[in-house]
């Protein structure tokens, strides 16, 4: 009797450490994928600067500056915040080179739609109860989403 209760709670321990270690493997690709489409946005951003910096040289300057500021884990809003600045006054003196940066923008909201898809991901994982209990999101901030008006 006693034999059969410890083979069960073995095999009960052995189920638990087994989901707390694929689930922690998965919050780590999933972490990987929030990195990468992070680095992905910061990429569209910095391309649609590049493209304003070339078509509107009045705007050089200030491109550098937004391109300054990085995505990180924790601040994403301050570059989101500076980038929606900049593109409302080019589309204000934008005349026939809006095609140019509208193609630009365009590939801004495709990364931007990844990286709030790889946030709800993470952030559905690392909010269940278990998940919590057993800290098996590390260290790392709890992402926030993103949003940006085009």
């Amino acid at each position: 009797m006693i034999t059969t209760a410890l083979a069960l709670l073995a095999a009960f321990i052995t189920l638990l450490l087994a989901w707390a270690y694929f689930t922690a493997q998965r919050l780590h690709r999933l972490h990987i994928r929030l990195d990468r489409s992070r680095d992905a946005l910061e990429a569209a951003l910095n391309q649609r600067c590049a493209v304003i910096a070339v078509l509107h040289p009045d705007f050089r300057d200030e491109c550098r500056g937004v391109e300054s500021l990085r995505l990180t884990p924790t601040e994403v809003e301050p570059r989101l915040r500076a980038e929606q600045d900049l593109r409302k006054r080019v589309g204000e003196q934008a005349g026939d080179a809006s095609n140019d940066i509208d193609a630009v923008d365009t590939r801004v909201a495709i990364a931007l739609r990844f990286y709030n898809d790889a946030v709800s991901d993470v952030r559905s994982l690392r909010l269940r109860p278990a998940v919590r209990l057993l800290r098996l999101g590390g260290t790392a901030a709890l992402p926030a989403y993103a949003s940006l008006s085009l």
